[in-house]
Order: structure tokens, then C-alpha cells, then sequence
């Protein structure tokens, strides 16, 4: 497995494309909302951090360990950005790779992010040859391991007090689905 596999991946609705400059708006007014990081131990990011973080989405790379494999979603019929989905490569030697996604809340409900992951799971197992993608939820994120049973992940781990976040313990679920469980779906 080298590289990203070709892009745009389009779905029934979707597009899953490599973020431009122009995403830029649309993507701070959904990382700038408090709603969208409370599930993620970390405070919204602000100024030249968002700006970098921005930088960072616009570069996927899939190559070494620690790489964001980061993609924009968007819905075909009017090119609206509704957020994004992540392949972070975990591990090299055990083809490992670990899948995130965030939607601004406008968007809830409708089953793109649902799409959207089928669209990553599949590229993960398929172009960049993973064994193994996991995700990582905090267990209050009843939304998000929602969808991961809908992706028909396996829970494997409830991790107890974990996280620390703003004078808060937050455990953490891992859900997790092998290659061959995938291609076993056909």
C-alpha cells in the first residue's frame, strides 16, 4: 500500500474529494462550533490553529505511520461541503488504520455520514490495502458508535476513564472491523 487512491470517490449522493482553499469558510464555521468538538477532548480550535489545521486537511497523505488520509464530503447535487472523513494510518506492520469523521450539525440526520465512512471503509480495505480500521468514540458520543454499529464495526473495548478534559473523565469506546469481515459482506 502506497499513496491515496484516486479522487474524487463519488457515492449514491456524495463526492469525497481532497479539501481546497475555497472550503475554507465552511470548514472553520464547522470546526469553530463547540457542538461539533465536545465529544473530542479537545476545545474548538481558533486563529492560526485552525489555519493550520485547515493547511494539514488540504495535504492528505497515506504513506507513514501518523499520516491523515483527510477528505472533504460534499453533497453531488449542489457541491455544499457537509463535512469531512478521516483514514489516520495507525500502524505500517499491521496495516492498521483508524477512522474518524466530523459533520456540521445542519447536516444530522440525513445518513451522509453513513455514506460517507462506507466510502472510507472501502477505500481503506480496498486501494490502501489495510487489514484492520478502528474507531475511537467517547461513550457519551451516542451518535457516533450509532453509526459505527450501522457500519457494522464491532465494539472490542469500553476504556474506563481514559480522557481528561476540562476537569472531566470521559471513557472511550474502540470499534473495530478486519479486511476480510468487509469483503465478506460482498
Amino acid at each position: 500500500m502506497t499513496g491515496l487512491p484516486p479522487l474524487p470517490h463519488r457515492t449514491a449522493r456524495l463526492s469525497l474529494r481532497r479539501f481546497v482553499p475555497e472550503d475554507f469558510a465552511a470548514y472553520a464555521d464547522c470546526h469553530r462550533r463547540a457542538e461539533v468538538y465536545r465529544h473530542l477532548y479537545t476545545a474548538p480550535p481558533e486563529g492560526e490553529a485552525l489555519a493550520q489545521q485547515f493547511a494539514r486537511a488540504c495535504d492528505p497523505r497515506f504513506e507513514d505511520e501518523g499520516d491523515a488520509f483527510r477528505l472533504a464530503v460534499c453533497r453531488q447535487t449542489d457541491g455544499a461541503l457537509l463535512g469531512e472523513v478521516v483514514l489516520k494510518y495507525a500502524s505500517r506492520t499491521a496495516r492498521q488504520g483508524e477512522l474518524g469523521y466530523i459533520f456540521h450539525p445542519d447536516y444530522a440526520g440525513q445518513g451522509y455520514a453513513t455514506e460517507a465512512a462506507q466510502a472510507m471503509l472501502a477505500l481503506g480495505f480496498g486501494p490502501c490495502g489495510l487489514h484492520r480500521i478502528f474507531a475511537r468514540i467517547a461513550s457519551r458520543n451516542e451518535a457516533s458508535w450509532r453509526l459505527a454499529d450501522r457500519l457494522g464495526l464491532r465494539r472490542e473495548a469500553h476504556l474506563v476513564e481514559n480522557d481528561f478534559f476540562e476537569g472531566v473523565w470521559g471513557d472511550e469506546f474502540i470499534y473495530a472491523l478486519l479486511g476480510r469481515e468487509w469483503r465478506d459482506r460482498g
